[in-house]
């Protein structure tokens, strides 16, 4: 008796098993991309520095593209390589920079296409040295 029980569910577990061909299910759909090849699409800025104290205008923005660097950003070549050296991140280790404490808050703003990526990033500084200690080329314009 427990023979025939243990080869019904044998059989019903056979049953529940998808029709696949063995091995099958362990191709690759697609070929895997390569190691270390950057996506076709490049890398399409917007950065914009607000301040939020200042009287008169208090917003800059230029645009940032790379391969080629281009753009209205002032350091484009400056900017993409910064960025590329630090695989997309807007900012780095700060520079060994002495800043005064004046608060003059300024904020940096970037939105759109680091490499193809959707790239979007907003940090408040208490002032332009302060930004340029953190961000580098970047957000120098």
């Amino acid at each position: 008796m427990p023979h025939l029980v243990a080869t019904a569910l044998a059989g019903a577990a056979l049953a529940l098993l998808p029709a696949v061909p063995a091995g099958a299910a362990t191709r690759p759909a697609t070929a895997p991309a390569a190691v270390g090849r950057l996506p076709a699409a490049g890398t399409s800025l917007r950065l914009t520095l607000t301040y939020p104290g200042a009287a008169a205008s208090g917003t800059r923005s230029v645009t940032l593209s790379c391969d080629p660097p281009g753009g209205s950003h002032p350091e484009a070549a400056r900017a993409c390589a910064q960025l590329s050296r630090s695989g997309g991140k807007f900012t780095r280790e700060p520079a060994d920079i002495a800043c005064t404490t004046i608060y003059s808050p300024v904020v940096a703003k970037a939105d759109g296409l680091w490499r193809g990526r959707p790239a979007r990033f907003r940090a408040e500084y208490a002032n332009d040295c302060a930004l340029h200690a953190s961000t580098g080329a970047i957000f120098a314009f």
